[in-house]
């Protein structure tokens, strides 16, 4: 994606080869700054205080941290400090553990002066292969916007989106935003509804930034405005991005997914999911056993913004002795959902679409 005229995507390595690059998602959208990841330590940290998110763009940082975690010891207990450092950052995105396996299934079996050169190749290739999935599934979803603006006769096409699953969330193109981005670029009139998304705001200060750099018309809700909408007729389809999905459908998101998709049921409009191969959990058959992240209370209790004076500040918006609950996810059961728009096509949000999409991996299972 483009900002102010120049291409990023949302991690790259640096021309020394070693340390990796990453827009820093917490400065959004008042200030655009890259930090730069030179350990370890600096990756779980990136990922943990959420500089980088997004379920793909968390695995992108991941393997990139496994990289730095060997820069100066290749040995099999380097290899498994840096797995284990990064897989306690986050617990729900599956991202996250699948490309820690890629990495490790990468440099494993090297001798060890051969790994850190492999590790670097593989990492950078899960960067890529992400933009390659995004961009497939943008091509895949925008047959379904196109479907709705000819039934509207050329009519603007309304499409809600709850939190980021764009850009900023993967390494470019995004995956609920895909195929908003190749409606709009190529003349199908197209609005978005952005949920603020609350307790940290990434549809207010990561959806509205990238979808304004970009040119797409939008606007900002509060969360508990979708259910009104789509009562008065003002929402075509809701699309969405998912941090882990089962292998019978059921979506863990943000927080508040699951009202979205029962006020759309309620209401007869479309529920789509956007993901890629990765966010599928196989493991798992039931949204009950999706870990929940909980995170700390202050995210609900503060609010950081932008005073008249342009001063960035936090402020607190509620009492001291009041405790918060801060659940990061919810799950959403597979029969609220419409289907899932895939690298690899449409499909039903149910184990046999998913299994004839990705017929690998319902094979191993039977096995």
């Amino acid at each position: 994606m483009n900002i102010d005229g120049k291409h990023y995507r949302t991690i790259w390595l640096n021309p020394d080869g070693t340390t990796v690059e990453i827009i820093d998602q917490t400065k959004l959208p008042f200030r655009f700054e890259t930090v730069t990841l030179r350990t370890l330590d600096d990756a779980a940290a990136a990922i943990s205080t959420m500089q980088v998110r997004g379920a793909p763009l968390i695995g992108a940082t991941a393997a990139y941290g496994v990289c730095l975690g060997l820069g100066d010891d290749q040995s099999d207990e380097a290899l498994d400090r840096a797995c284990e450092t990064l897989a306690a950052t986050r617990p729900t995105a599956v991202n996250l553990r699948w490309a820690l396996n890629e990495m490790r299934h990468a440099v494993r079996n090297l001798p060890r002066e051969e790994r850190l050169a492999a590790a670097y190749a593989r990492a950078a290739q899960i960067c890529d292969e992400d933009v390659e999935n995004n961009g497939r599934i943008g091509e895949h979803g925008l047959g379904l916007i196109r479907a709705h603006a000819e039934k509207k006769k050329g009519n603007q096409v309304n499409i809600l989106t709850h939190c980021n699953a764009g850009w900023l969330a993967c390494v470019d193109w995004g995956t609920a935003l895909a195929p908003i981005y190749r409606a709009h670029d190529e003349g199908i009139p197209v609005h978005v509804w952005v949920d603020e998304t609350r307790p940290r705001n990434q549809g207010a200060s990561l959806t509205a930034f990238e979808l304004g750099a970009h040119g797409v018309p939008h606007t900002i809700v509060a969360d508990n405005t979708g259910g009104h909408l789509m009562q008065k007729k003002l929402v075509d389809l809701c699309i969405v991005g998912t941090d882990r999905t089962t292998a019978t459908g059921d979506v863990a998101n943000k927080i508040g997914t699951y009202l979205k998709a029962l006020a759309a049921r309620d209401n007869n409009v479309p529920f789509l999911v956007a993901l890629p191969f990765s966010t599928i959990d196989w493991s798992l058959e039931d949204g009950s056993a999706i870990p929940i992240e909980e995170r700390g209370g202050d995210e609900v209790k503060f609010m950081t913004g932008k005073l008249k004076d342009g001063t960035i500040a936090t402020v607190q918006i509620a009492l001291d002795q009041s405790p918060a609950a801060n659940f990061g996810f919810d799950v959403t059961p597979a029969r609220l959902i419409t289907g899932f728009i895939t690298e690899r096509g449409v499909t039903p949000a149910t184990r046999d679409g998913l299994a004839t999409l990705y017929p690998e991996h319902a094979s191993k299972r039977a096995a």
